[in-house]
């Protein structure tokens, strides 16, 4: 499968909250996004041992050669990370499924990916209804907006004490501020849009509590993808 940059392409740049974590948006990114909507639409979506509230199928392979072309020459300006070939632990189609009444602690706060700042994360919405967008926070008790490997035990350990505590994750997927976390930024789901950002920022999906369907062309369908540098 052939991929090409759209010609009207466009890339902004941008910094989220006190810590500065760096944030790229790329508008109109497929010359044809239509053609991987309908790919979406012949795989077989699957329930996966993740706290992913929703369904998944691979990409094409060619989406990941793609990405990589697209983001290497962004990579030193935009994360100050040096080129390097592209390791990719996930790259799938994601469908979000799962009734709000359903979810679990985890799922009703903001997560991240991975500890390491050398750990990207993309997502490409492939929806063109009002389907929600990307949000980012920041933690109240610890001020912290991403999770290092110096940072893990302790937020992990303060997040455990607040899940037993089951007083500030209001039921339902998180959209704003709650007693535990305040929303720092956001991104809407626009058609075709790709968003990049580092896996350690915490971040969730902003979902709302309208009714989800496992529908490819109808539902919240994007690309989901998980980026290591190899060393």
């Amino acid at each position: 499968m052939l991929l090409a940059p759209h010609p009207d392409l466009r890339i902004s740049h941008h910094v989220v909250g006190r810590e500065r974590a760096p944030l790229v948006v790329i508008d109109n990114l497929l010359a044809d996004p239509e053609r991987m909507l309908h790919k979406a639409a012949s795989r077989g979506f699957e329930k996966m041992p993740t706290l992913f509230p929703g369904i998944r199928a691979p990409a094409p392979p060619s989406y990941q050669r793609f990405l990589q072309a697209m983001l290497t020459p962004l990579l030193r300006e935009a994360f100050a990370l040096e080129p390097a070939e592209f390791v990719f632990p996930m790259c799938h189609f994601s469908l979000v499924t799962q009734p709000p009444e359903n979810l679990h602690f985890l799922q009703r706060v903001p997560h991240i990916d991975s500890v390491s700042a050398r750990g990207l994360a993309t997502v490409h919405y492939l929806f063109r209804e009002s389907w929600g967008g990307t949000d980012f926070y920041r933690h109240r008790r610890s001020g912290f907006e991403y999770v290092d490997e110096g940072r893990h035990a302790a937020y992990f350990d303060c997040l455990a004490q607040e899940a037993r505590e089951e007083q500030g994750a209001p039921a339902g997927y998180i959209d704003g501020d709650t007693p535990l976390f305040e929303r720092i930024a956001g991104v809407e789901g626009v058609f075709n849009r790709l968003v990049v950002y580092r896996r350690n920022s915490l971040h969730s999906g902003r979902i709302g509590d309208r009714a989800l369907t496992s529908d490819p062309l109808r539902g919240r369908l994007s690309i989901n993808s998980f980026i290591d540098l190899a060393p």
